[in-house]
């Protein structure tokens, strides 16, 4: 990992999200969103650099300040550029994976694409209020009863 800097993988992260949240938002029902987003795999992609992040920022020499039990301890912890970058991995890989589902859910339910858009940009730019406006979408719109139960 020496010859990787936390600015490279920061930009191959976003570039990763970026194509699955434009997969999402453009070609929901698309081959390659199905396999790529709405499988999970490009969120566990970001899952496993998640993992070898915590693993590069623990074990290495330098790593394992901070920690999560007060606001300051958090503020030192992303003191270091790795574990910044990891919790930064941490954030795009939730918000697709809540996007992946939110797709998921509103096709099953029958939710028109372009209602579910806002929710996915929201999720997008500030997941859970995107979140949010998606169930608040999924409790008012049931045509027919598509969906009762079914998360």
């Amino acid at each position: 990992m020496t010859s990787l800097t936390p600015d490279f993988l920061f930009s191959l992260a976003g570039a990763l999200a970026t194509l699955g949240w434009v997969l999402l938002v453009l070609l929901p029902r698309w081959l390659g969103t199905r396999r790529l987003v709405l499988s999970g795999a490009l969120p566990l992609l970001l899952a496993l650099l998640y993992l070898l992040l915590i693993g590069w920022h623990y074990l290495s020499p330098a790593g394992g300040t901070g920690g999560f039990n007060s606001l300051s301890e958090v503020a030192a912890l992303f003191r270091d550029p790795w574990a910044l970058l990891a919790g930064w991995v941490h954030y795009l890989c939730f918000d697709l994976a809540v996007g992946a589902w939110q797709v998921r859910d509103a096709q099953r339910r029958g939710l028109p694409h372009m209602l579910l858009v806002p929710a996915l940009l929201l999720t997008f730019l500030l997941g859970p209020i995107g979140l949010l406006l998606y169930c608040g979408l999924r409790t008012f719109f049931n045509p027919a009863g598509r969906v009762t139960t079914a998360a």
